[in-house]
């Protein structure tokens, strides 16, 4: 089993940054790839942001160039550092892991980008 806490979310002005966090309770190395989905309401959860064992990571078009996923080892966490933030990014935000090809869920951070 697998505990992700995550951290960060809140209330920004359009064009703003945040930087959310999730910790893992076990060291992220065991993981194929760890990284963040969202969720706004009347719509599905997508994927925004992973990063996978090999180093390799992927973004959602909507969010290329302006957000940065990255692995802190140290803290045993995956980062998303959200930058010239738009309303459209307003949702809850997941952080998920891949452990043994079982995916593992964060109880999941409020964004909301508003004026």
């Amino acid at each position: 089993q697998v505990q992700l806490v995550e951290s960060g979310g809140g209330l920004v002005q359009p064009g703003g940054s945040l930087r959310l966090s999730c910790a893992a309770s076990i060291s992220i190395f065991n993981f194929n790839e760890m990284g963040w989905y969202r969720q706004a309401p009347g719509k599905q959860r997508e994927l925004v942001a992973a990063i996978r064992r090999i180093g390799s990571s992927i973004y959602a078009d909507s969010v290329q160039g302006r957000f940065t996923v990255s692995r802190d080892n140290f803290k045993n966490a995956v980062d998303l550092q959200m930058n010239s933030l738009e309303p459209e990014d307003t949702a809850v935000y997941y952080c998920h892991v891949d452990y043994r090809s079982t995916i593992f869920w964060g109880q999941g951070t409020q964004v909301t980008v508003s004026s």
